[in-house]
């Protein structure tokens, strides 16, 4: 080897340690710098004419794994779910207090139990009559309060969901320009550490938004897809669209649309469900699911109070007896099918509670074909002048004649009326203690052969989400003029929806949706009706009872009345007596005592089968507060093993201070080796021009 072949070595060597040092020292002034991912020089062997003549120092490059990059981008998504998941768990567990908190849903319907109790024991005395009112309202008012809640919670949600997606849009963005420079820079042969550890760090924060797969490219970019596949990124920039309305809580939400960014045009592909992941699938997931179907269960108990207190409440009288007795809309017309069974005595007396006139309507003997108005003409014919009964507007009225008498109504004792397991009364709502202008309170009792009585151009509009809130199939339900209930459910039946479930009616006339088991627990809701069922005003999502939006809950109170002069509370229960006889007595109050029985009672809720009140709000308080503690289980494991995923990467890649420190001092020794080689190469041709003098 020539002198020259030496100094040429000895000088590559120098420059591959000078170059090893300033990566070392880049390093070192990075250490603990989040993202960055230590650099190291790429050395070779220079062979030139088929000789080794040295080292060849390349472009400082990153030292990272992408596999473990990819786990912490997973990891990340999953912590971002699980935070805002159990960040808003804890919010709405909060809404409903504490376990034992007097405040709470539970504590004031155990205190309408309660004051029940009180009611039997001081022979109903108007203190306790009025705390009884009292605590009803009170129970609803709390009810309304945490309906209302949720809802603003929803509305929340919704606004972080349009947060998430201007923050995802932005990151996207980013990568997208950081995509440019590290390509130009790697297409160049120059080092895009900087640009590689700015866009990792911006992938991270995006992976902790949604569920992605980053792909690396040949060129030194990176591909971008969502959970389900659909590209974010490539070579051209999408970005997510998503119309915003600012209405807050609303039935339903618009899906969330990938566009090209430039120029701006649909792909095709929509985000529309939780399974995107990260910290917008899991506000979507709260949005339509978990929020929707709390407030869905919150009706249902509300139904399920209801029901028990104007059973109770229907069944008794007051003495004197109320002069009128006035329903509510039942969505019934006169020639409606009566579709009773049973019999009920429909009575007038006097203000003691004697007797004037009554009437037993046996509704089997009125036969199956009866009306409404066959049972009004019974009733009228039944009292002979002494009162007088009509049917308007879907409401029934019964008026007593002569100054001083009442109305009162009674169950018979050995075949009580009944039709969808409600008493004449109470399906009416001559005097009920709990009501709802949005609601009738009680289920239709259609069948399938009464006409649905909605008009041409009158829709409904019905929305199937699956377990994870995604939407399946939408149909808007155009009922055909003069046809049936049973055509509505064939309808529905030979739509998109039957895809993933059957429609039938149960005994009590309510819609019921049975998914298959490949969508379990998938649930309906219905954002828009326009239905109006013979002009009584009320539409199909009232009368169905599909979704717990039928509730009435929102407008629901104690009869005012009733709540302003407890007296007009009825405890006493009529006699069967001849004219003349008392068949009310003052002193009576068995429907205090009635109370408190039908309160510990289970009452039929439809779809979530029969329970007690107080069993089904222990059930749904339970839920919340399971869900709130699974919430933050997960919540904290998903942060164990996000953190672990970062440990991981750092470790492979980040800044070791010792490490570097050691290899500063291997490469110093490097470097005065090669220069001691330099200064003994550079003698010896001091020596050789020496000799040649």
């Amino acid at each position: 080897m020539g002198l020259s072949d030496i100094l040429g070595t000895a000088v590559s060597g120098l420059t591959a340690a000078q170059a090893g040092l300033r990566a070392v020292s880049n390093n070192i002034a990075n250490v603990g710098v989040a993202g960055y991912a230590r650099e190291k020089v790429n050395l070779s062997t220079s062979v030139v004419g088929g000789k080794v003549s040295g080292v060849t120092v390349g472009e400082p490059t990153r030292v990272a794994d992408r596999f473990l990059e990819s786990t912490v981008y997973t990891r990340s998504g999953d912590y971002g779910r699980s935070e805002v998941t159990s960040n808003y768990m804890d919010r709405l567990q909060a809404l409903l207090g504490q376990p034992g908190a007097s405040s709470g849903l539970p504590a004031r319907l155990d205190q309408v139990t309660a004051s029940a109790v009180a009611m039997t024991g001081s022979q109903a005395s108007t203190q306790t009559v009025a705390q009884f009112t009292a605590d009803v309202q009170d129970a609803i008012d709390s009810m309304q309060q945490m309906d209302n809640d949720v809802g603003q919670l929803r509305s929340d949600v919704e606004s972080e969901v349009g947060y998430s997606v201007d923050k995802i849009n932005t990151l996207l963005q980013r990568i997208n320009d950081l995509n440019g420079t590290v390509a130009q820079a790697t297409g160049l042969g120059r080092s895009a550490g900087g640009a590689a550890d700015q866009r990792m760090s911006a992938i991270e924060e995006l992976s902790g938004l949604m569920q992605i797969t980053v792909r690396d490219q040949p060129d030194g970019r990176v591909s971008i897809e969502s959970a389900n596949g659909q590209v974010l990124l490539d070579k051209r920039l999408r970005q997510l669209s998503y119309p915003t309305s600012g209405a807050g809580s609303q039935p339903t939400y618009p899906a969330i649309e990938i566009r090209f960014a430039q120029p701006d045009a649909a792909t095709g592909d929509q985000i529309d469900s939780a399974s995107i992941g990260g910290k917008l699938g899991g506000l979507l997931d709260l949005r339509d699911r978990a929020l929707p179907a709390f407030s869905e269960q919150l009706g249902t108990l509300f139904t399920g109070l209801s029901t028990a207190l104007n059973s109770v409440s229907n069944a008794g009288s007051t003495v004197p007896p109320p002069a009128t007795l006035s329903g509510h809309n039942s969505g019934l017309v006169g020639s409606d099918r009566l579709g009773f069974t049973g019999a009920a005595t429909f009575a007038v007396t006097k203000a003691d509670g004697t007797l004037v006139a009554s009437t037993k309507i046996d509704f089997d003997a009125l036969g199956p074909s009866a009306t409404i108005d066959d049972m009004v003409n019974a009733i009228n014919a039944g009292l002979g002048g002494a009162g007088t009964a009509s049917f308007t507007n879907g409401a029934l009225s019964i008026t007593a004649s002569g100054a001083g008498n009442g109305i009162a109504i009674g169950q018979d004792a050995t075949k009580p009326s009944a039709r969808a397991g409600m008493g004449v009364s109470q399906f009416f709502g001559l005097n009920d203690l709990v009501r709802s202008d949005s609601s009738s309170l009680v289920p239709s009792g259609f069948a399938t052969s009464d006409p649905h009585g909605f008009a041409a151009g009158e829709t409904a509009q019905i929305v199937l989400r699956d377990s994870s809130g995604r939407a399946l199939t939408s149909y808007t339900l155009s009922p055909a003029p003069g046809g049936t209930f049973g055509d509505i459910v064939n309808d529905l039946n030979g739509s998109p929806l039957s895809n993933f479930g059957t429609f039938s009616m149960d005994d009590a006339g309510r819609l019921r949706f049975a998914p298959t088991a490949n969508v379990a627990g998938a649930t309906l809701s219905i954002p828009s009706d326009s239905t109006d069922r013979l002009g009584t005003g009320r539409g199909f999502t009232q009368l169905m009872s599909l979704t717990g939006a039928s509730s009435g809950l929102g407008a629901a109170q104690v009869r005012p009345d009733v709540l302003a002069d407890p007296s007009k509370l009825g405890l006493a229960q009529l006699q069967d007596v001849a004219v003349g006889a008392k068949a009310l007595g003052a002193g009576d109050t068995r429907g205090a005592t009635a109370f408190v029985n039908k309160l510990g009672t289970a009452i039929d809720l439809g779809k979530d089968g029969k329970s007690t009140v107080e069993a089904f709000a222990s059930n749904l308080m339970g839920k919340i507060g399971l869900s709130a503690n699974q919430a933050q289980g997960q919540l904290a494991d998903a942060s164990a093993r996000r953190d672990d995923a970062i440990n991981r990467r750092d470790s492979f890649a980040g800044v070791n201070i010792d490490e570097e420190l050691s290899q500063m001092v291997v490469l110093q020794n490097s470097y005065s080796a090669a220069a001691r080689v330099i200064s003994t190469a550079n003698d010896m041709y001091d020596t050789l021009l020496n000799m040649m003098h």
